[in-house]
């Protein structure tokens, strides 16, 4: 036996050290809060290194280096798979008791909590701040979105001079938005602080994570690092193209520790719907903050490896002060599936309709899914042809770095399809979540002129409906089968699973890090609410998490966690290459209102105080019982304006001002509706 095999851990060897982390969390648990926290002030003293503390001496790397020997970690993956569901099992066992005592307890803290207050629960047992001039400083932690919200992610570290950002998303309009393209969160902070920015860290390469990226660099120092995986890069390469501008972008690996003024940031490989999703480890003064990305566990992914467990129990057994968890689907029991499972439905449904156009709608971003599409197409001798933008986008960045493999010939041009029978023929299209500009949505609409869809299509949505775009959605469902199409969506067929781990994911991740304190991200308060509930249900004091909201700022040290002042935060709405304050936004104002209740124009030429030539009322989007009911309020409404400017001493602006308050009063006094007044005054 060489050196290297018998330094490597055994299946046994990895069961034990996750049931022992879970052994030592429960025990943490019960010790209260002064033991424990003499506990970590301990052993953080006793580990210090160079200018950054670490809570316990070990690197996870090295350690997991000098287990594995070399050359032997590419069969870590599969012991971890296959003790992986034992030790699930034996988790959930052992902490059925501990889950028990806990919410008897903790049961006064979750009735406070219940009652809907976003303040840390505070207890008997809470250790007291220590105020005063010698008092420490604490490590903050700001969010910009993603929080009380699905998408528009952004938070950020700081500590001192120093300041790491997290993710820079955005979120698409709602249908109060009118005219808007994006909604990105409010930075005023970071930029009056740009000078403390040492890199801004993202996750991984979804819209709500890095779709504001364009519109964070232009404000930020040109220098400032963004780092990512290769994919992530890639998609931000081609936005920052579409911009015009360039980013200082650096390529990162799981297991890679990049230094970024007084915080070091470990690369964690985790499971999503994206390839390069990663978690954040940073070290900080005072201990680990572990923050979490999108996540969930599949063991089994399509392409790259599984989420490495090993290492998140190894920050678990060092020390992890702040557990930052995604929450998304903490609402859904159970284990999410794998992607493995798409790939056996679409085979399924491929085989039963051989002799059918197949046009199959998902999400651009996820490329292990557009890969398996690709695949089965050449099982069965069908053609692909990519229909969207963003489709085209993504595919041609994922081939450019390796991460999707494309048979030679078989992708064709959709301008082409002409040439082909149906049976020999996949179009894989955006518009999964009814998007009004997507391929799918015009091509449903009998708007999209290279595809037309009939008797003879079969239409496969894989993707699940995000929050809010339920409506969007059944509305395309209900136009393609208007025109003959048979429509597959997830309710039939198991052609979707998420990305976001369930309970019992959440359960594992949590027993693993054993955090000191908590707090849930990437969800609406009701999923935040219900991540708090169940870390308190694994025995989890209420006073050690915290429910955040846009604009929290979160305090914490190796002592205490509480709420810090809070800072500018909200939403920018972006209207082609300008934005507006969403709160005090006139122009989302003006929109509004001209689309609730229409718009008056009342233009008027004065000379010598006195109204010359022809007076000019147009209306547009108001409602009048009939053409003569609204020939007859125009000509009214000429009569109160000229009546109004003559009757008025003053300037332009008292005249405007007067004949506006004319016609609304009239309008309101005559149809008990008020609509934008525009009025439009020329002085001879």
């Amino acid at each position: 036996m060489n050196k290297s095999s018998k330094n490597k851990p055994s299946k046994e060897s990895i069961e034990l050290a996750i049931l022992n982390g879970i052994e030592a969390y429960r025990r943490e648990q019960q010790q209260g809060p002064e033991k424990s926290n003499k506990s970590i002030n301990k052993s953080t003293k006793n580990t210090a290194r160079g200018t950054l503390k670490e809570p316990a001496g070990r690197d996870p790397r090295k350690s997991s280096a000098a287990a594995a020997g070399k050359g032997q970690r590419g069969q870590k993956t599969q012991k971890a798979q296959k003790s992986i569901a034992a030790v699930s099992a034996k988790s959930q066992r052992g902490t059925a008791g501990d889950a028990a005592r806990g919410q008897r307890n903790t049961a006064k803290g979750q009735r406070d909590t219940a009652k809907g207050t976003r303040v840390p629960v505070k207890s008997e047992q809470a250790p007291r701040p220590r105020g005063g001039k010698h008092a420490k400083k604490p490590v903050k932690i700001l969010f910009f979105g993603g929080v009380g919200e699905i998408g528009k992610n952004m938070t950020a570290v700081e500590y001192g001079n120093d300041i790491i950002v997290i993710d820079a998303g955005i979120i698409f309009p709602t249908e109060d938005m009118p005219g808007i393209d994006l909604v990105f969160p409010e930075i005023t902070y970071l930029t009056t602080n740009r000078h403390k920015i040492r890199g801004v860290f993202l996750t991984h390469g979804h819209e709500d994570h890095i779709g504001g990226v364009p519109y964070l660099m232009k404000e930020l120092e040109p220098s400032t690092p963004v780092y990512g995986t290769k994919l992530t890069l890639a998609l931000v390469d081609n936005k920052l193209r579409e911009h015009r501008m360039s980013a200082n972008l650096i390529t990162v690996s799981p297991k890679d520790r990049i230094k970024a003024g007084g915080f070091a940031v470990n690369i964690v490989n985790v499971n999503h719907s994206i390839a390069g999703a990663t978690a954040l480890a940073i070290e900080t003064p005072y201990g680990i903050i572990f923050h979490s990305g999108d996540f969930k566990i599949d063991l089994t992914p399509v392409a790259g490896k599984p989420i490495d467990l090993e290492e998140i129990a190894e920050y678990g057994r060092r020390g992890v002060l702040l557990y930052l968890g995604e929450s998304t689907n903490i609402e859904r029991p159970g284990f999410t599936m794998s992607e493995k499972v798409v790939g056996t439905t679409l085979a399924h449904l491929f085989a039963e309709h051989a002799n059918r156009r197949i046009i199959i709608a998902t999400f651009a971003s996820n490329v292990h899914r557009l890969q398996q599409i690709i695949d089965i197409a050449a099982t069965y001798r069908r053609k692909v042809a990519l229909s969207g933008r963003s489709m085209l986008s993504v595919v041609e960045a994922a081939a450019k770095i390796g991460e999707i493999s494309i048979p030679e010939g078989i992708l064709v041009d959709v301008e082409k399809l002409k040439n082909y029978y149906d049976r020999e023929i996949v179009i894989v299209s955006t518009g999964s979540q009814g998007e009004p500009m997507s391929a799918l949505t015009r091509m449903a609409a009998g708007e999209f002129n290279k595809v037309t869809i009939g008797a003879n299509d079969t239409i496969i949505i894989s993707a699940s409906p995000i929050p809010g775009n339920e409506r969007m959605i059944y509305r395309v469902i209900n136009n393609l089968m208007k025109r003959g199409a048979e429509v597959v969506y997830e309710s039939l067929e198991k052609i979707h699973v998420s990305g976001h781990a369930c309970q019992e994911e959440h359960k594992l991740m949590h027993t693993l890090l054993r955090p000191k304190f908590f707090i849930p991200v990437h969800g609406e308060y009701r999923h935040l609410r219900r991540h708090v509930l169940l870390a308190q249900e694994l025995g989890m004091q209420p006073y050690r998490t915290f429910i955040p909201d846009i604009g929290t700022c979160v305090e914490v040290t190796d002592e205490e966690m509480r709420e810090g002042p809070s800072f500018p935060a909200g939403a920018r709405l972006i209207d082609g290459s300008g934005f507006e304050d969403m709160g005090t936004s006139e122009v989302m104002k003006d929109r509004l209102r001209m689309s609730s209740e229409g718009v008056f124009i009342a233009a008027l030429t004065l000379q010598g105080g006195r109204v010359v030539g022809d007076v000019t009322v147009e209306c547009r989007g108001f409602v009048f019982a009939d053409e003569r009911e609204q020939s007859d309020a125009i000509r009214e409404l000429k009569v109160v304006a000229v009546r109004a400017a003559e009757n008025t001493a003053g300037g332009k602006e008292e005249i405007e001002g007067a004949v506006r308050r004319a016609i609304k009063n009239y309008l309101f006094k005559t149809t008990k509706q008020s609509p934008m007044i525009i009025p439009i005054i020329h002085e001879l």
